[in-house]
């Protein structure tokens, strides 16, 4: 809903909105009955009717993950996708085009004709994802370290890009919601007031 209602305000300024929602587990999205994804899709078909921006679209069409490669041991070539046991080759090439999506295609990924905004990550997004338009951070995850935190936060406080690629510097048009569970709810407060 917060997403929804963000969008809502952000299109007449031409701005796409993105949602970033960091996991625990993997396989809680992309096992056949992976409960994140489930439920995911459940309440977005629900409450998506509420929105003109989404009320034709299905969950299917706005949600994608990425999930980071583990590191190869001493003396192998590449690492493996976590948790690619039993993928299959559309599985594999689905992860490719995630991965091209999010990581490499900013300027596709923040246009209206692309339909990807909730995006879900493990620990992949650390580093080397820079994308301007994040405007929620949903923590459906149990980060302890602070280091991790910051950087997790960082992902959506960068000044976002209209549809034309120009920065937006409006103060009522910068603001991150952080949808937390409690542990990050006080550090988000404490990081607020410093």
């Amino acid at each position: 809903e917060q997403h929804m209602q963000q969008q809502e305000r952000m299109e007449r300024k031409g701005i796409k909105v993105l949602s970033l929602f960091f996991i625990v587990r993997v396989a809680n999205y992309t096992a056949p009955d992976g409960m994140i994804k489930r439920i995911f899709d459940e309440e977005f078909e629900q409450i998506k009717g509420r929105s003109a921006f989404y009320a034709e679209l299905s969950a299917e069409e706005v949600r994608e993950a990425y999930f980071a490669e583990k590191k190869p041991k001493k003396g192998e070539t590449s690492g493996e996708a976590i948790d690619t046991s039993s993928r299959t080759v559309e599985e594999r090439e689905a992860e490719r085009a995630a991965f091209e999506l999010i990581m490499r295609q900013k300027e596709r990924l923040l246009s209206f004709e692309e339909k990807k905004c909730f995006i879900f990550a493990h620990s992949a997004l650390k580093e080397g994802w820079d994308n301007p338009n994040v405007f929620q951070i949903c923590t459906l995850n149990q980060t302890v370290s602070e280091i991790k935190k910051r950087q997790e936060i960082g992902r959506g406080l960068r000044l976002p890009v209209n549809q034309q690629g120009e920065r937006v510097f409006d103060e009522e048009v910068n603001l991150l919601s952080v949808i937390a569970n409690e542990s990050y709810q006080s550090y988000a407060a404490n990081l607020q007031s410093e």
